[in-house]
């Protein structure tokens, strides 16, 4: 059995799923991971169809250093995006597990939203390159661990009572005056 990084509060309302030692990097795959992170499972997977499309972006947040300009970042206040198309096909695959497992657990998919995004660093793969005067560096893959929770969002609550407004001890006896007149 896979080890999650936390279980959800509501273990009956939320579904789960995970990937570890997915081949893709590390970086790209953090942003696009947490981009999803508050969206519903459903539009969220439909914009990474998008975004493999080039028809949306991934903003990227914190990985930012080196990473181009790009217009259609502008829409989430920011200059910097990506198309990772590798990491978005990743993460697409995952949030169509976490949906059919949503439904598994016969939850309604279309108020289902993510709760809970964790990227971590897995174990690098080792290769190795040839490099000038005989000598060998190495080639080293960022692979990665995702996971994902989603939870089933209940209607609007009604607001309650308006609590009693406080009052002091020295307005309790005005009152309790006025009453006595």
């Amino acid at each position: 059995m896979v080890k999650y990084s936390r279980q959800p509060a509501e273990p009956t309302k939320s579904a789960k799923s995970r990937v570890s030692d997915l081949r893709a990097h590390y970086k790209n795959c953090y942003e696009t991971a947490r981009f999803c992170k508050g969206m519903k499972v459903k539009a969220a997977i439909q914009h990474m169809d998008r975004v493999i499309a080039h028809e949306a972006i991934i903003p990227y947040r914190v990985h930012s250093g080196g990473i181009g300009r790009a217009s259609q970042a502008k829409v989430y206040g920011l200059p910097f995006g990506r198309w990772p198309e590798k990491s978005c096909k990743a993460v697409k695959e995952l949030l169509v597990n976490l949906q059919a497992n949503a439904e598994t657990k016969r939850l309604d998919v279309d108020k289902c939203v993510i709760n809970h995004v964790v990227v971590q660093r897995a174990v690098q793969g080792r290769r190795r390159t040839y490099r000038a005067h005989g000598r060998i560096g190495p080639y080293l893959s960022s692979n990665c661990h995702i996971e994902f929770h989603c939870v089933e969002k209940g209607g609007d609550v009604k607001k309650g009572d308006a609590p009693q407004a406080r009052i002091t001890k020295k307005q309790a006896a005005r009152q309790r005056l006025a009453i006595g007149k």
